[in-house]
């Protein structure tokens, strides 16, 4: 109690309240305070102009009164402070005046502290539906605070009242050193299926010397047991399932926690359900589903608390699939300028659409599940694709390569190639073929081969060789051959010193196929065009001088013209062999098309892309 003044001598102070025979006290003076505070003890009302010689001050406990220090502080009013306020200095005080004659006045005083905020724990056990009496569903504190603050439970936002059997609320306080209260109250309900989804939550209401106030807790949610009533049946992805899916069948209930289940299947010979082994979720899963795994499925959900059995719906699980699509004929083959009809099918539990691809060009030839080839040429032997799909059944679909062969002797991809390497060096020579049968390859140098198939019709020959003074000389000759025919590619050697430019190599990479026929994509010779220019060049010159030697005859009258406009041209022996020009085109290799060989017949040189002009005759 920190009241400030002096001690004084004063009349005998008053008897307690309550002796019998005394009559009852006034109403006394109410000042509140909170806790930490001043509170200011004026002796008299606030209205009362009084003024005092001398003050006594008392507080009035249950059994007697305690004189109290005290100090006037103005000549017509005194006053009492008393600092720190703490919950034990609530009581009544009493001052007595002199003025001359003695009177005395009584005060309340009222502390207040607001509690602290309250918290909440839900009982962690959680609570079951079958529970007979009302159960613990949470426990609300609120701590330090003065008075007792009062406590209200709600749920799902509406206040809760003690009902028999149904709702019990249980407070209770604990008084600390500081005088403080701490509230905890116990909220026991009895609970049904549908509180499983209910908030509590706790109001704690106070009184300040502003006025009234409450204070509320965090929701919370309480965990309800109860039994399961329906069990069903689930199956993830929903909508059409395919063969190659990850389907996931998972039993459901709706109690809590959920049952024991077990899966079964329809066998289809018996037609009694046999069970499976779904894993600890109550789930059947099929990582990559097949066409076997369709077929009538069937939940049971049985209750370990109760013991009791429940049994979902049959639900039908139907893997669509599109399996064994097959070609015929499964090798087809035909002589240039035949005919093929190539058909597909394909099983399936749905309806089908068929449609064929080019397989080297991805392009769309027939809608439907034959496709009819007439007039045949070397050129559309190779891959075909058929597609079986189901429209109705996003992604479904199968396909099925069929190679298409046409008899003839071996296409090269080029006739003719010049390297150029180093002497001394390891050096990669390849070479392409393709044909119908299937061509064998050999070489004019020895060496190490290696052989790569690169389709039914195709192969392709790499040959290790080390460049030599001899090889130099001779180059060398890859031999396509097969029951049809022979053809040849001829590769010439020169030193890489001897290219003005400097670049040289000693590997060729293998040929590229071009749109998936013989054809060699290979990129011009650096001297290429300038040898076409100088032949030109020599020809443009030769045709000036015959002309101005037919002119000088002509002018001679010995260059007779008859109807036919045909003159046989006569030179001198001496000069007869002068004027010969070889005139090669500039094209290359594969603008000049592929190039066939024939059974054992030499090639007009026409047939190797060069053409001859002789003006000997």
């Amino acid at each position: 109690l920190g009241a400030q003044g002096l001690c004084s001598a004063g009349p005998a102070p008053p008897a307690p309240p309550g002796v019998p025979g005394e009559a009852e006290p006034p109403t006394p003076e109410l000042v509140e305070v909170e806790v930490g505070g001043t509170a200011l003890l004026k002796c008299g009302p606030s209205h009362s102009q009084a003024n005092f010689s001398h003050v006594d001050w008392f507080s009035v406990s249950a059994r007697a009164l305690e004189r109290v220090d005290h100090q006037v502080l103005s000549n017509t009013w005194t006053t009492l402070a008393l600092s720190h306020v703490t919950p034990h200095d609530e009581r009544v005080f009493l001052c007595q005046g002199k003025r001359p004659q003695s009177q005395e006045h009584r005060i309340q005083l009222r502390v207040y502290k607001a509690p602290e905020e309250p918290t909440i724990q839900v009982n962690p056990l959680g609570i079951s539906v079958s529970s007979k009496e009302p159960v613990e569903v949470a426990t609300c504190v609120g701590r330090n605070g003065y008075p007792v603050p009062q406590v209200i439970w709600y749920k799902n936002g509406h206040s809760l009242k003690e009902e028999k059997n149904r709702v019990h609320i249980q407070s209770s306080q604990i008084v600390e050193s500081s005088g403080l209260y701490t509230l905890e109250s116990v909220l026991n309900a009895q609970l049904v299926k549908e509180d499983k989804e209910a908030r509590f939550y706790c109001e704690l209401n106070y009184r300040l010397p502003s006025g009234n106030h409450m204070k509320e807790s965090q929701e919370v949610n309480v965990q309800v047991f109860y039994p399961a009533e329906k069990v069903w049946l689930e199956v993830e992805p929903s909508g059409p399932l395919k063969e190659g899916d990850r389907v996931e069948i998972r039993c459901l209930a709706d109690g809590n926690p959920p049952p024991h289940f077990t899966i079964s299947k329809q066998n289809l010979s018996t037609e009694e359900m046999e069970e499976m082994t779904p894993e600890d979720n109550g789930a059947l899963v099929f990582e990559s589903a097949r066409k076997e795994h369709s077929g009538l499925y069937q939940c049971q959900g049985l209750d370990l608390e109760t013991m009791a059995s429940l049994l979902s719906d049959p639900q039908e699980l139907l893997v669509n699939y599109v399996s064994d699509v097959r070609v015929s004929p499964a090798a087809p083959e035909s002589q240039e300028g035949g005919s093929l009809t190539l058909t597909c099918e394909a099983d399936s539990n749905q309806a089908v659409q068929f449609q064929w691809l080019r397989e080297k060009t991805g392009r769309v030839l027939e809608k439907g599940p034959v496709l009819q080839l007439h007039s045949l040429k070397r050129e559309a032997g190779g891959g075909y694709r058929c597609v079986a799909s189901v429209p109705s059944v996003p992604g479904l679909n199968r396909t099925r390569l069929v190679h298409v062969a046409i008899f003839g002797s071996p296409w090269m991809t080029l006739k003719e190639r010049k390297m150029w390497v180093r002497e001394n060096a390891v050096l990669n020579l390849s070479c392409e073929a393709s044909g119908h049968p299937r061509p064998t390859i050999s070489w004019s140098v020895e060496g190490t081969a290696q052989e790569q198939d690169q389709d039914p019709q195709s192969v392709l020959s790499v040959l290790s060789v080390l460049v030599t003074p001899e090889l130099l000389r001779t180059g060398a000759e890859c031999v396509a051959s097969n029951s049809l025919g022979r053809n040849t590619t001829a590769i010439f050697l020169e030193l890489a010193s001897n290219r003005s430019t400097g670049l040289s190599t000693s590997t060729v990479s293998p040929p590229v196929r071009a749109n998936g026929t013989s054809t060699e994509k290979k990129l011009p010779e650096p001297e290429s065009k300038g040898v076409a220019i100088v032949a030109v060049t020599v020809c443009v010159l030769v045709l000036a001088v015959l002309g101005a030697v037919l002119y000088f005859f002509h002018k001679k009258g010995k260059l007779p013209c008859g109807r036919s406009g045909k003159q046989e041209i006569t030179l001198p022996p001496s000069r007869k062999s002068e004027y010969v020009v070889e005139v090669k085109s500039d094209k290359l290799p594969e603008e000049m098309g592929l190039l066939q060989g024939s059974s054992g017949d030499q090639r007009a040189p026409g047939d190797q892309g060069e053409k001859y002009i002789d003006l000997r005759h």
